[in-house]
């Protein structure tokens, strides 16, 4: 069966590089596969979009656009903000801290420069505005059933011996 555009549990192994470099960004290889059901929005746009119509045991290469990635680079998505906020914390250029953002979530930034009165933060995800190169192998594919579609959650939750969420 060929991986459908909504509604599949598919698991990949991937290998991802920026366009045109030998430098690799992420990979699972070796590892557990990277399992999500498609049309949920859990995996990036392009690739999903690339993934459609592969079986399983296929793989390929798919490249994926900035824009159907992470993004492009927004140039007003620097903050200043007082050094005061960031107490206790050995700041460098380049490094990446983790926030809380207005409505509660996770909010990820890059520290761009700092002095000792302020800290210049970019909220662009680290790999917006690059062209991704992924290697991958599709592993497992199967329809979702009714409660994976539902909740977005591959497996649904059911539970042996106990309540979710705990380690037996």
């Amino acid at each position: 069966m060929a991986i459908q555009n909504e509604n599949s549990v598919v698991g990949i192994e991937y290998e991802v590089k920026e366009a045109g470099t030998d430098t690799v960004i992420d990979s699972n290889k070796g590892g557990q596969p990277l399992e999500f059901i498609t049309g949920k929005g859990q995996i990036i746009p392009g690739l999903e979009k690339g993934l459609e119509g592969m079986k399983e045991g296929e793989s390929k290469t798919i490249t994926v656009k900035a824009a159907d990635a992470y993004g492009e680079r927004n140039p007003e998505a620097q903050q200043v903000i007082p050094r005061e906020q960031f107490e206790g914390i050995d700041l460098k250029k380049g490094m990446t801290l983790y926030g809380q953002g207005e409505g509660g979530e996770t909010v990820q930034v890059t520290v761009v420069d700092f002095n000792d009165k302020e800290v210049t933060i970019d909220f662009n995800h680290p790999l917006a505005g690059k062209d991704l190169e992924f290697e991958v192998t599709v592993t497992s594919e199967r329809p979702a059933t009714e409660e994976e579609a539902a909740t977005g959650q591959v497996g649904g939750g059911h539970c042996e011996g106990g309540s979710c969420g705990c380690s037996h």
